[in-house]
């Protein structure tokens, strides 16, 4: 009796047991909702190069967060002056075991003080800082929805929209600060009604970014799931960041805690672009139906044939330069299959879906 030939794989050579055992996975992932959106999300991610974009959003953080804290001393400096009663509160607040501004407010022979220049390259620094964030979140929200780069902003219109998310980042600041500060009213509740009121205003302001960095035209129902999702990431973070700041850099000597704040506050920023883009790839995954996606290729899914579309449509650089995407019969080839045997399937849409 003449035996099963074996499975082939993508140049027509016999699979392997392992490569025969992740296409099974594969093909089990696909058939199961709770597997596979997961799995297309982070797919997608890789394929928009998500993590890249998140450095640049982290180095700018960077910028802008430094500028501030030397802002933030400035100011604190000129306020202090010719107030002792309040330099000694400071002493006595968490702020004197920061490294280095500690030490500074404990000094008697060199106090904290304002300083004119100071103030000045704070101020440049930290709009520098904050207007590069702007515009490296505009272009990693529009990579992720594949907005094709003719229909990106142009000058003005990226400053606008930076501008534009600047100013909700501090409203959302000042909102949470003031609720925050209704918490000793709720007695033993404080601590949950002040993780509730921040949990909020994350939410509204992720909502409103979700929206807002995109040339992609998104209603607020497309980025709802994104914005849950990325609350939660950012609870989590400023826990951990708190932590952080409470059981390391605290018992840190100047040097080392210097160091702690540097590294720390690069991985916290990196960490945080990083989620936040995830959770915005959820929404792109779910407003364009793009699951199940395929672990091996060939074959390649109707949705990984949506998404290879989506990316190559991103190339149109100009009002009169139109992309189109074609996919050869090997694209369908199922190497579980007889040896040879591709397996129709559907049109790959030639345009991005609505």
């Amino acid at each position: 009796m003449e035996g099963r030939q074996p499975s082939t794989g993508v140049k027509g050579e016999p699979m392997n047991r392992a490569e025969t055992a992740v296409r099974r996975i594969d093909r089990f992932q696909q058939r199961h909702t709770i597997l596979a959106v997961p799995f297309a999300v982070v797919q997608k991610f890789g394929n928009d190069q998500a993590g890249g974009k998140a450095t640049i959003i982290a180095f700018y953080g960077l910028f802008a967060v430094f500028p501030l804290l030397l802002l933030f001393s400035t100011i604190l400096g000129f306020v202090l002056a010719g107030h002792p009663d309040l330099e000694q509160r400071m002493i006595n607040s968490a702020l004197a075991d920061f490294p280095i501004l500690g030490t500074q407010l404990r000094s008697s022979t060199h106090p904290l003080r304002g300083n004119g220049w100071a103030l000045v390259l704070g101020v440049l620094g930290a709009l520098y800082g904050a207007q590069g964030i702007g515009q490296a979140a505009q272009n990693a929200m529009n990579t992720v929805w594949n907005v094709p780069f003719k229909d990106w902003p142009g000058f003005v219109g990226r400053r606008v929209r930076g501008l534009t998310i600047l100013v909700l980042l501090g409203i959302g600041i000042l909102v949470s600060t003031t609720l925050i500060g209704f918490a000793p009213r709720f007695g033993p509740l404080s601590d949950a009604w002040a993780s509730a009121a921040a949990a909020g205003v994350n939410f509204l302001v992720f909502l409103v970014s979700f929206t807002v960095l995109t040339s992609a035209t998104v209603r607020v129902r497309d980025v709802a799931v994104g914005a849950v999702v990325a609350t939660v990431f950012w609870e989590i973070l400023q826990r951990v960041g708190d932590w952080f700041v409470r059981y390391t850099i605290s018992h840190s000597t100047d040097v080392y805690g210097f160091f702690a704040i540097v590294l720390g506050l690069l991985s916290w920023l990196y960490l945080g672009a990083r989620l936040t883009l995830l959770a915005a790839e959820i929404n792109v995954v779910l407003r364009y139906r793009l699951w199940p996606r395929s672990m091996t290729q060939p074959p390649f899914t109707p949705q990984d044939k949506t998404a290879m579309v989506l990316l190559a449509k991103m190339e149109e650089r100009r009002p009169e330069e139109t992309v189109d995407v074609a996919f050869t019969p090997e694209a369908d080839r199922q190497p579980l299959d007889a040896p040879g045997k591709i397996k129709p399937a559907p049109n790959p849409p030639q345009r991005p879906p609505p």
